[in-house]
């Protein structure tokens, strides 16, 4: 018979989950199970997890499990594993008779207690954490110490039934553990997910902020299950383990909807498995928000909206440059223009413009895909990447025909644009006739304005500031150098000058270089020297 205050709290927690989700009080009709049900809203994200356990703790004053600072328990002899998957709960921290019980949800309390109380004499003392969390600890705690040593060393090599695989993949804990990584990348602001396997040990890497962090270390034996699950996702063959392969797919994770590219290579230890994270519930693109100064942002707001010529945006893998292109494209885009672009891959799909996709296994690469698109009779062209000496003879053209051409390769600074077209074999003229600006960019990480850089908690000096996790940085910024191109540097170009020449034009002519614009953003309590000096020492000085 369920007490009274039971009663109260599933009342109330329904209350709270109607408000957010209406619906949730008619499929409550047709389910006898609310745990089910909850994590059913988390599935489809109508929730989160971590939302998910706000709500409880709310209703029932628990408090949530820190899990950056959990320390993972010693196993409890005597406890069977499948209670503890079964109720989602993990024994945390025994002191004296007290034990700490992590929760998943409240419902199954008061058995729990019982149990414990009856069969080990413990008092329990609840703490609520994430299902997906409490899986991964019982697996770490409890499921390593049941692995044979076979176990330990097998692979996915080892399994050739598809069928097999397929049906690891679709395991719930596996499908857990899975929505784990992806729901810990979305709440850590990860850009990628590395999958990587070692000789017996699997490693789960975030790129944060363009650094690579160790987030998750889930036991070897479940890597086979854990890349069939991510290859089933993306569409990719289970199967195939000798080739690389690409693949992509939508998910929504809580809030949030995200677009995952996946490429997998085979390595001597498996599959080495890169997850490519594009958030399209943050995308407010931009030029103030990519941290552009003002006196830049004017210059080269101007230069935006000139009716024909090239303007290339620079710099290595990473910088930023895709964001700064979509940036501008949204500025321009309105009815009255027509805008096409071809990109590879194409990151984010975009109202109003044409968006085309190099396709190369078809012929359809930039080149190609370019000579259709001024038949088109745009205004605006995008073109992901200048590779070879024919897209960049296409783009020329297309910008001396009266068309204004966006487009990035990769240089280290903005002068160096110019060297690498004549490189490509671009006549002297082309280059000087058609080229309107370089913009050179990097991104550097901002510090937390929550601790200021310190990483430790504003609150409490002895734990972990919970915005940056410790770090001191929390997201990047752009730092810039705009070369425009004006009659001396033109000049310089026709005569074979070299980059160094036409840098020292440029600063004359008024550009700041990277590093001036990275020390401006240091003065202003952005981010630190250390930070500048590791992104801008390549560039121009």
């Amino acid at each position: 018979m369920m007490s009274e205050n039971s009663k109260q709290i599933n009342i109330k927690i329904e209350q709270e989950l109607i408000a957010v989700y209406p619906e949730y009080r008619e499929k409550l009709q047709h389910s006898h199970n609310r745990k089910l049900l909850d994590l059913d809203l988390c599935s489809h994200g109508v929730l989160s997890e971590a939302d998910l356990i706000k709500v409880y703790s709310r209703v029932t004053n628990l408090s949530i499990c820190e899990e950056d600072e959990f320390k993972t328990p010693e196993p409890i002899s005597g406890i069977p594993v499948d209670f503890l998957i079964f109720w989602g709960c993990l024994p945390a921290e025994m002191e004296g008779s007290n034990l700490t019980m992590l929760i998943s949800d409240p419902y199954g309390m008061g058995r729990i207690n019982y149990i414990f109380k009856k069969l080990y004499g413990y008092t329990i003392v609840f703490q609520l954490a994430r299902r997906s969390f409490i899986d991964r600890m019982i697996h770490a705690v409890y499921m390593d110490n049941l692995n044979t040593e076979d176990d330990i060393g097998m692979n996915i090599g080892d399994i050739d039934s598809e069928e097999a695989l397929m049906s690891m993949a679709s395991e719930a804990k596996i499908v857990r553990l899975v929505n784990e990584m992806f729901s810990r990348a979305i709440e850590m602001d990860a850009s990628d997910i590395h999958v990587e396997p070692d000789e017996k040990k699997l490693s789960i890497r975030f790129r944060i902020d363009g650094k690579l962090y160790e987030t998750m270390t889930p036991p070897f034996a479940l890597y086979p299950a854990i890349a069939s699950r991510i290859k089933l996702v993306g569409g990719l063959n289970i199967a195939e383990r000798r080739l690389p392969q690409d693949g992509r797919t939508d998910l929504q994770i809580g809030r949030s909807l995200i677009d995952i590219r996946i490429s997998t290579i085979p390595t001597m230890n498996g599959e080495s498995i890169v997850l490519r994270i594009l958030r399209k519930d943050m995308i407010a693109f931009s030029l103030k928000n990519i941290g552009m100064g003002d006196e830049i942002r004017e210059k080269f707001e101007k230069l935006i909206h000139l009716p024909h010529g090239i303007i290339l945006v620079v710099g290595p893998t990473g910088s930023g440059k895709s964001t700064t292109l979509y940036s501008v494209i949204s500025q321009l885009n309105n009815v009255e223009k027509k805008i096409i672009t071809i990109e590879d891959p194409v990151e984010y799909r975009t109202d109003g413009i044409q968006q085309i996709q190099v396709n190369s296994k078809i012929g359809l690469d930039f080149a190609s895909g370019l000579r259709h698109i001024v038949r088109q009779d745009p205004d605006v062209i995008l073109v992901g990447e200048i590779r070879d000496k024919e897209t960049a003879e296409i783009a020329i053209h297309a910008a001396l025909t009266g068309h204004l051409v966006f487009s990035t390769l990769h240089t280290n600074d903005a002068p160096g644009a110019v060297s690498r077209l004549l490189d490509m074999g671009i006549e002297n003229f082309l280059v000087s006739s058609s080229l309107v600006a370089v913009l050179s960019q990097r991104l550097v990480r901002k510090l937390c304005q929550a601790c200021g850089g310190s990483g430790d908690s504003p609150d409490d000096a002895n734990k972990k500031c919970k915005i940056c996790h410790g770090r001191g940085f929390k997201g990047r910024v752009g730092i810039f150098e705009l070369m425009i191109i004006d009659d001396k540097i033109r000049e310089l170009i026709n005569t074979d000058s070299d980059a160094g020449t036409i840098a020292e034009a440029a600063v004359a002519a008024g550009m700041k270089p990277l590093m001036i614009d990275g020390m401006n953003k240091v003065k202003q309590g952005i981010t630190t020297e250390n930070e500048v000096a590791g992104i801008a020492v390549n560039a121009t000085v």
